[in-house]
């Protein structure tokens, strides 16, 4: 830790608060910010951690308090106005502009030019290529944002903020979508940044990561101050105490199902890359999921994991060969109403892009994949639509201001058992789960976690892929593990380790 961070703080806030059409998201919220420091924002979804730094880094600027940027007062009303100040953001819901290419991403607002006015293409193909290479992300800077998974999109968020002279760089989830190794490479530079002096804010929802890496923490309940204190002092219990305001006790174990009756096999399923034919995104993957069985898809990203997943839910048709049987019979999947039919549900890795329309409220959402149980002759049941909603907005605990307010109001959370709902309510035989506590707090991964195991005792067949080898480890009753998209490992949840997953997703092809 830097010895100047003892000192004045860099940034202040003081009794900032913040309301959404009467509905506080702040209250009365202040704390200190000092240079060379790693300062970790914690709380609950819905607990006011992103809202509080979209006021400090321009994207909100209707609110009241103060904010203050050594120890004079400021007042953003964009967030270029706030870079210009460095300040600095990696938003946890992404902000590219998918049809750009990753280079016009990352200077967009701050191109080069030359000489004549016009834009300096290969000099800003040069640094951005410099700065993928910083992130060891070995692509070519000029591919539009389109083609990058989500957890390479996030990498390039990153970039985007290394461009800048930050003073206060702010990380909202910065590791939510990436992998064991890209975070490690993540930490390194955070470190070289706090020795710099910058301070860094630090949102994250894996305490675990915290205790290695932040030298002080703030904790949000409720839109309020719940704690704060040096990292070094405290424990995982206490914070969590101070999140959700009791003891949380997270069970990763479910009733045993005993059940040998297979309700899922894949056999030799290969999806060819659709901008390259010679190249497999999976190849040749088989594999057999029983009644009530819960199999954990792990590996590096980029390994096929979701692809795999979006081949089986019939997303890519033209480029996917399998075979594909349920409860023992041959389904022909061509597309995704076949899957449905079939009783497949998908939570995808992007729940904003792919799992939700975000200007319609819970209801809305929720029906979308189950039209025919709300409507007769053609025509919608308001009536059926809410009552199916409120169904599983109590079995999930789902939590909304109000029932017509927009899913995109809600927290990443929130939003996610709305996903879940949409496919609970096709009553599906399998579920695919795509990283479905990417950016959720511990006590909705809880919840999570715990519907899983409830679902798998109703004889549902759950195949998820995860980032989180702990997870994978806990949650699982088998894993299977891909590398370069092929299977390079199946263990039992009873000889899986860290070091054996770790290894087998390092593997190479033959």
């Amino acid at each position: 830790m830097n010895k100047n961070s003892i000192n004045k703080p860099v940034l202040e806030i003081r009794n900032v608060s913040k309301d959404f059409s009467g509905v506080y998201a702040l209250k009365d919220v202040s704390m200190q910010i000092f240079p060379g420091e790693v300062t970790a924002i914690i709380g609950e979804n819905g607990a006011g951690k992103s809202t509080l730094m979209k006021i400090v880094s321009g994207v909100y600027s209707d609110y009241t308090g103060e904010i203050l940027l050594n120890e004079e007062i400021i007042s953003f009303n964009h967030p270029k106005e706030a870079a210009g100040k460095g300040i600095v953001i990696i938003h946890q819901e992404l902000n590219l502009i998918p049809h750009l290419s990753i280079t016009e991403n990352l200077f967009l607002g701050h191109e080069i030019t030359n000489r004549f006015g016009l834009l300096a293409y290969p000099l800003m193909h040069k640094k951005a290529k410099e700065l993928l290479s910083r992130l060891e992300l070995q692509i070519d800077p000029k591919l539009p944002v389109s083609q990058l998974r989500v957890g390479q999109q996030q990498l390039v968020e990153i970039a985007r903020a290394l461009l800048f002279e930050s003073r206060v760089l702010i990380m909202d989830e910065p590791t939510s979508a990436i992998s064991d190794h890209e975070v490690e490479l993540l930490f390194k530079i955070i470190k070289g940044l706090r020795d710099n002096g910058v301070a860094i804010i630090y949102i994250s929802h894996k305490l675990n990561e915290l205790f290695g890496l932040a030298d002080s923490y703030f904790v949000l309940r409720d839109g309020a101050m719940a704690g704060k204190g040096r990292m070094k002092e405290t424990d995982r219990t206490r914070l969590i105490q101070l999140m959700v305001g009791r003891e949380l006790a997270i069970s990763t174990e479910k009733q045993k199902i005993n059940s040998k009756d297979e309700i899922l096999r894949i056999e030799n399923l290969s999806f060819r890359d659709p901008e390259n034919a010679s190249n497999f995104l999976v190849n040749n993957v088989s594999f057999a999921l029983n009644k009530g069985e819960i199999l954990g898809i792990s590996g590096l990203m980029g390994a096929g994991r979701s692809e795999l997943l979006e081949a089986i839910f019939g997303m890519h048709p033209k480029h996917v060969s399998a075979e594909i049987f349920i409860e023992g019979n041959k389904v022909k999947i061509k597309n995704v109403c076949d899957a449905i039919a079939a009783g497949i549900g998908l939570v995808p890795e992007d729940r904003k892009l792919q799992g939700l329309i975000l200007n319609m409220d819970v209801a809305r959402n929720t029906s979308l994949a189950s039209l025919n149980r709300i409507s007769s002759f053609g025509f919608l049941s308001r009536k059926l639509e809410n009552e199916l909603s409120d169904h599983f907005v109590d079995k999930l605990k789902t939590k909304i201001p109000f029932k017509k307010i927009a899913v995109e109001k809600f927290s990443g959370g929130n939003q996610q058992k709305v996903v879940i709902a949409k496919w609970l309510s096709t009553n599906p035989k399998i579920l695919l789960l795509d990283e479905p506590t990417r950016g959720i707090d511990v006590g909705a991964k809880a919840e999570i976690y715990k519907l899983m195991h409830e679902l798998a005792e109703q004889g549902i067949g759950i195949v998820f892929v995860s980032s989180e080898l702990p997870e994978i480890l806990s949650i699982s009753d088998k894993i299977m593990v891909l590398s370069e998209s092929k299977i390079t490992g199946n263990f039992l949840k009873s000889e899986a380790t860290e070091e054996k997953l770790m290894h087998a997703a390092l593997m190479e092809k033959e």
